[in-house]
């Protein structure tokens, strides 16, 4: 079976929001390397990628004035930028997540887009309890008034898209999950810091599975569904988990991370009701803005949940409709992950 119908080529105009994040600068080089003419939207100025080629439109995604010029003449848009984390005020997410989504979607319209790729997250499915080999038939979940706002705002978002695929605009959702590797911004910087100052727990045993995702195997997800996506293709209007299809326990995950960054193992442990309800105190103080606490939170009845249970995912479906399969194992990324910090750590000595 043929997959790559609609190969990117030098003939495309690309335009990829969150372009300067760390899955939006790697689906930009692959784009590139196919001589597309790339565009970026975010919050800063990125000269790098101006000198790479690409052209940058400043500003937030919910601007949709911005985002009909970034999309004007686009044969295609990788929609990427979002607000993730569990800060306070539930409002931001909302614009950024969904009504930024919406804005997206409009300029699409309007400019006559073909393709639409959006980047969501598993976690729009998520429930109580372990997730184990589970397939895109997962329901999504009911919102209510105590749902996480970054997975409630991405199924908002999600579902938006999906909707709107039609014999003009074509439209598809991939959800990778936990992505890392060289370059990550996110996921290691946050463990090694907790981890150097010794506030690295893990919450249960650790010994539940979870699925990863090698940042070059999220990318090139990403042009692969692309470039199999039409109109009647088999990937539109669908949504599909990305992941290395290799889950490990998290101990094991995450040790192995903090390994190739240069830091001894996380042994210690936090009950899961104690968790819990450190989570539900945490929720609650942030709320109320006592102490004068603001930012991210420590911890969230939701993320204590989460790194307790099972989170790992049939993948079938990717591989059947747009040619998945994972390029970089677990074991060559944090091979090449500790390559990266080894040198990032010989620098900073230096």
């Amino acid at each position: 079976m043929t997959y790559s119908n609609y190969p990117i080529t030098s003939d495309d105009t690309v335009l990829v929001t969150g372009g300067g994040g760390f899955l939006g600068r790697a689906t930009v080089e692959l784009l590139l390397q196919k001589k597309a003419k790339v565009r970026i939207t975010g919050r800063k100025t990125y000269p790098d990628l101006e000198k790479a080629g690409c052209e940058v439109f400043q500003g937030e995604i919910s601007d949709k004035d911005l985002l009909l010029k970034a999309t004007e003449g686009c044969t295609m848009v990788f929609h990427m930028a979002a607000k993730a984390g569990t800060e306070e005020p539930y409002s931001e997410f909302e614009r950024i997540n969904y009504k930024g989504t919406l804005a997206v979607i409009e300029a699409c319209k309007k400019n006559g887009v073909k393709k639409l790729i959006y980047t969501s997250s598993p976690s729009v499915v998520f429930a109580d309890g372990d997730i184990e080999g589970a397939n895109e038939s997962l329901p999504y979940l009911e919102d209510t008034k105590d749902s996480p706002y970054y997975p409630k705002t991405k199924r908002m978002a999600e579902k938006a898209v999906l909707a709107e695929n039609s014999e003009n605009l074509a439209t598809t959702s991939l959800r990778p999950h936990l992505i890392w590797g060289p370059g990550d911004n996110n996921l290691l910087p946050r463990i090694e810091s907790k981890a150097r100052a010794g506030k690295m727990r893990f919450i249960g045993d650790g010994t539940n599975k979870v699925d990863t995702t090698y940042i070059l195997n999220a990318a090139t997800a990403h042009i692969q569904a692309a470039e199999a996506l039409a109109p009647g293709s088999p990937n539109a209007g669908k949504a599909y988990f990305i992941t290395n299809g290799e889950p490990m326990p998290l101990k094991d995950v995450v040790n192995s991370m903090l390994a190739a960054a240069g830091c001894g193992p996380v042994t210690s442990h936090i009950p899961v009701k104690v968790a819990y309800w450190m989570g539900a105190l945490c929720e609650f103080v942030y709320k109320k803005g006592w102490f004068g606490l603001k930012g991210e939170q420590p911890l969230t009845r939701w993320v204590a949940g989460e790194m307790a249970t099972a989170h790992w995912f049939d993948i079938s479906a990717a591989k059947r409709d747009f040619g998945y399969e994972p390029i970089v194992s677990m074991k060559e990324g944090f091979k090449l992950l500790k390559e990266h910090c080894d040198a990032r750590n010989k620098s900073n000595k230096s």
